[in-house]
């Protein structure tokens, strides 16, 4: 598998239960979509998408699984779709940021109760800690999060001809 990232609320964690092979059209069983093909029908930079039946909602970042990291002083998730050297790629995502011709596509708002975890969509939340057979445990990257409604706004653009970012920000809402 290796679908989408997505951004899950800690709270929310048990409620995501990834890639199933036997539910949705991919498994020729139940009608449904699992929650793992929900994820990869985002079509956008991001997307938001419910998660269980208790209002609870998971950020998609869309596109690939490229690499991925949170930069919380900016609120912001840094995707590496081409760079030299991770040095550069930070330089490029920050002056993107900083700049004020970045172009944005507007996705929508996410609403998360506070900290949250930046995992592989086709990933069940209750299985993070959980050990694959072969060894290891499914990737995970801490959000540190304040609980809140927040405006997610995407791009990808290439800075210094050298780099190409991918990132999507996380603006408070006005209340």
């Amino acid at each position: 598998m290796g679908g989408p990232l997505i951004v899950i609320p800690v709270s929310a964690l048990a409620s995501w239960n990834g890639y199933s092979a036997q539910s949705g059209p991919a498994g020729g069983g139940a009608t449904a979509p699992d929650d793992y093909e929900r994820a990869c029908a985002v079509d956008d930079l991001a997307g938001v998408i419910p998660v269980g039946e208790h209002g609870a909602q998971a950020l998609v970042l869309g596109d690939e699984p490229a690499t991925s990291c949170y930069l919380p002083e900016r609120r912001a998730f840094l995707r590496w779709l081409a760079a030299g050297s991770e040095a550069g790629l930070s330089a490029a995502a920050h002056a993107a940021l900083a700049d004020p011709a970045t172009v944005w596509e507007e996705s929508g708002t996410w609403v998360s109760d506070g900290p949250a975890v930046l995992m592989d969509s086709a990933e069940a939340g209750a299985d993070l800690g959980v050990e694959y057979p072969g060894g290891g445990v499914p990737a995970q990257a801490p959000v540190p999060l304040p609980a809140g409604r927040w405006r997610v706004r995407a791009t990808q653009t290439w800075v210094d001809g050298e780099n190409w970012v991918g990132l999507v920000q996380l603006l408070p809402c006005a209340s």
